[in-house]
């Protein structure tokens, strides 16, 4: 693609690479089943909920969103390095100065598309952490039918049998349902609490990577317009010859030193809180420490407890429960639906 000079070819590791190491490469990016067209996005958004637990099923949306969120990042990347390909060829039939200028550009378009398809990678370990939560969800609204289960006979029996014996053997089973979903709210709390704060600082992290890298972008594309003659000439008149190659590629390596070298510390955005914001937010602090009571989670029971004793019943045996929340690709009939409606919108462009 590029004529004279293509930024990073060695691809050495960045320092930001060095420190934080990239993650596997997203899910989204291979097995595509799928068309392109919005169709299939809403298609997918709206049977994510339809399966599954109550419990998970708003965030299996959720998780089914972030999964279109991605994948339109994705082609905004590959489109972007189409675009620098088409730019540099573009100015391959202008005067010297605009060829190249936008030969340089196009280099610095294409590493944009790049930083998309990284950001996609980084964005996925927020999903896949959401994702986790999604599956505890489902794997506590078990213990909850089951209470309720235990809680419907009791009250069906008292009304038509006060006096049964069972009665008595449904209230102690209702007390042990009782006590293993308080073990399972406990720990479904506590993991929700500690995998968003996780999941989120994934997601932010790689948004602060990501505008940084696409500043320091900007400003070295602005520079490189600089070189470029627009004084008005008349009739004529020719341009004085252009002077600027060693210059555009000075810029280029600028530009991939300061990208190669950026670290989370030395960002050039700050975050700082104001007096009141800062004062509330310390405050609030020692409330929640000085309102720390004894650490009893030793004495809590693992999510699963004791399978043959029929306390728990795994997620995978849930009436109704689906596959969708074991694996996040989508059913065939879903795939089938896909396919069918971009081989129509094929067949009406084509006509």
């Amino acid at each position: 693609m590029h004529r004279t000079y293509s930024m990073r070819q060695s691809r050495a590791p960045t320092a930001s690479q060095i420190q934080n190491p990239p993650p596997p490469s997203s899910s989204t990016k291979a097995n595509r089943l799928f068309g392109r067209s919005n169709i299939t996005h809403n298609f997918r958004k709206s049977a994510a909920g339809a399966f599954g637990p109550d419990l998970a099923k708003k965030l299996s949306q959720l998780v089914k969103m972030e999964k279109n969120v991605m994948r339109s990042m994705e082609l905004v990347g590959r489109e972007r390095m189409e675009v620098a390909q088409q730019l540099s060829i573009w100015g391959e039939g202008c005067d010297d100065d605009v060829s190249d200028v936008t030969d340089k550009l196009g280099v610095l378009i294409y590493e944009i598309g790049e930083l998309e398809d990284q950001f996609v990678d980084r964005y996925d370990q927020y999903r896949v952490t959401i994702k986790s939560i999604r599956n505890i969800e489902a794997s506590v609204q078990p213990s909850r039918d089951r209470k309720q289960k235990i809680t419907d006979q009791i009250a069906q029996l008292k009304y038509k049998e006060p006096n049964s014996p069972k009665i008595v053997v449904l209230e102690q089973e209702l007390v042990r349902a009782e006590a293993e979903s308080l073990v399972a709210e406990a720990q479904l709390s506590n993991i929700t609490r500690e995998k968003l704060k996780a999941a989120f600082t994934y997601q932010f992290d790689a948004l602060r990577e990501h505008s940084e890298k696409m500043a320091i972008i900007a400003g070295f594309g602005k520079h490189l317009l600089e070189l470029v003659d627009d004084n008005p000439v008349t009739p004529g008149e020719t341009r004085n010859a252009y002077d600027g190659y060693e210059a555009s590629k000075a810029i280029i390596q600028d530009c991939e030193d300061a990208l190669t070298n950026w670290v989370e510390q030395n960002a050039a955005v700050k975050s700082s809180l104001s007096t009141r914001a800062r004062t509330l937010s310390q405050r609030r602090q020692q409330t929640r420490h000085e309102g720390e009571g004894r650490d009893l989670s030793h004495q809590d029971q693992q999510m699963g407890g004791d399978r043959e004793s029929g306390l728990w019943i795994p997620a995978g045996a849930h009436q109704g429960q689906q596959e969708e929340l074991e694996d996040d690709d989508e059913d065939l009939e879903s795939e089938k639906y896909g396919r069918g409606r971009d081989h129509e919108e094929d067949r009406v462009e084509a006509a």
